[in-house]
């Protein structure tokens, strides 16, 4: 009977993490477009870029460390 452990890295829990905060921020950055706060760099929206960013760097980590199949 053996048993084959199968060890999922702790990157792609990461890279989870950053996708679901990265889409959480892109939300509420597009939300913030119709009413945007009363700061001084507002116009750059900041929150939108920065959601994109975290959505593309947790989907590179999702996909660079996978759990393979093997």
């Amino acid at each position: 009977m053996s048993e084959k452990h199968h060890i999922i890295p702790v990157w792609f829990f990461v890279g989870v993490l950053l996708f679901v905060y990265g889409i959480l921020i892109f939300i509420s950055g597009i939300a913030e477009l119709s009413h945007p706060p009363d700061t001084v760099l507002s116009n750059l929206h900041a929150p939108v870029w920065w959601g994109a960013l975290l959505i593309v760097l947790g989907g590179a980590y999702c996909l660079i460390f996978r759990p393979k199949n093997t």
